[in-house]
């Protein structure tokens, strides 16, 4: 038993049942036992790898993206350059790289990380020093002024809520002990359907994220306030609500039990992204619409880059032209991971206008 299952299973005895968002923001953000606050998670030597970690081509060509969505809105300065759970910093490295030959965009931009993890922000600190990093823990610390900002996979580890139908009536999902184990559970019925449509079919489980909401909404708000753009990229879904159990745990760069070390374990679920646009453009933001990752980087040039890398380092051909197939492919990352694009104006950034056929 882990320490957090300790703690866990004192809670239960204690209040009854916890919801799934609960277990969740314990397991991801207890300040001493939670899996990102105790760990480096990415990598080989982590649970999992996520794009900028595959290759420097995902994240140049974000800064790019950037930089022209900054050059489009007249280039102020200073502005403030934000991501959302930046992880070892290599994201913003390779943003950071690619923009600096960007006339006064680096020199503009006054770099944020909103980033809760110690083990991390050491991690970012290595990357990033010559950059002179400032950390938040939360959007809402970060200072006023223009926001360009970018969140890649950030949303998918934000807590979600469960529900499920039973005999016609709607239950949330949550988690009790059972024979001395961890396990799912049902609330009594609600006196609220929580927007589930009607005639939903029994066992049917949906999912909300109020904080993955709340996080669009506060991204809208500032765009909406002070200008700028942001672009949310995750994994996750762009049609009407549907139901599903999207709850995973990963370790060791595999499937594992959700219930079954808590504290060891990432825990995601995919993404709701019309949920966000919808959040985000309530706040008073412009919402662009959601691209599937892999026809936005092919719209944006990475085929192109992919050749000049190859061309200079040749040695290297197989290797680029691998991770270019994998952040790009329907049947690896390029379907399944989509990108939001938000703005406080009517500028259409770089591969939303209505006309770039992605």
């Amino acid at each position: 038993m882990t320490a957090l299952e300790h703690i866990i299973r004192q809670q239960i005895a204690a209040n009854g049942p916890m919801s799934v968002a609960d277990y969740m923001s314990l397991c991801l953000g207890h300040p001493e036992y939670g899996y990102y606050i105790t760990r480096d998670p990415l990598g080989k030597g982590g649970d999992f790898t996520t794009a900028p970690e595959i290759s420097q081509m995902f994240g140049e060509i974000i800064g790019l993206w950037l930089a022209q969505a900054w050059t489009d809105r007249g280039s102020p300065s200073p502005f403030i350059l934000a991501e959302l759970g930046p992880g070892r910093g290599t994201l913003m490295a390779d943003i950071l790289r690619a923009t600096g030959k960007v006339k006064g965009f680096t020199e503009a931009a006054n770099l944020w990380l909103v980033e809760t993890s110690p083990a991390l922000r050491q991690k970012q600190w290595e990357a990033l020093s010559a950059h002179q990093p400032q950390w938040a823990d939360a959007l809402a610390d970060v200072p006023d002024g223009p926001l360009f900002l970018i969140a890649n996979e950030f949303i998918d580890a934000l807590p979600i809520r469960q529900f499920m139908i039973q005999d016609g009536a709607l239950c949330e999902r949550v988690i009790g002990l059972q024979d001395d184990a961890l396990t799912f559970g049902l609330t009594p019925p609600l006196s609220t359907r929580e927007g589930v449509p009607e005639g939903a079919a029994d066992g049917a489980i949906y999912e909300t994220c109020p904080a993955g909401r709340a996080a669009a909404t506060q991204i809208g708000e500032r765009l909406a306030k002070d200008g700028g753009a942001a672009l949310l990229i995750d994994y996750g879904y762009a049609v009407a609500k549907a139901s599903g159990d999207t709850l995973q745990a990963v370790k060791d760069h595999a499937y594992a039990d959700v219930l079954g070390a808590p504290g060891l374990a990432d825990l995601t679920a995919h993404v709701d992204f019309l949920a966000l646009a919808k959040a985000a453009e309530d706040a008073g933001a412009v919402s662009w619409g959601v691209r599937p990752q892999g026809p936005l980087l092919e719209w944006l040039g990475i085929r192109l880059r992919a050749a000049m890398l190859a061309k200079s380092q040749p040695e290297q051909r197989e290797t680029v032209e691998a991770a270019l197939e994998r952040l790009t492919a329907p049947d690896a990352m390029g379907t399944l991971f989509k990108a939001l694009a938000l703005t406080g104006d009517e500028i259409p950034p770089a591969g939303f206008a209505e006309d770039v056929g992605i």
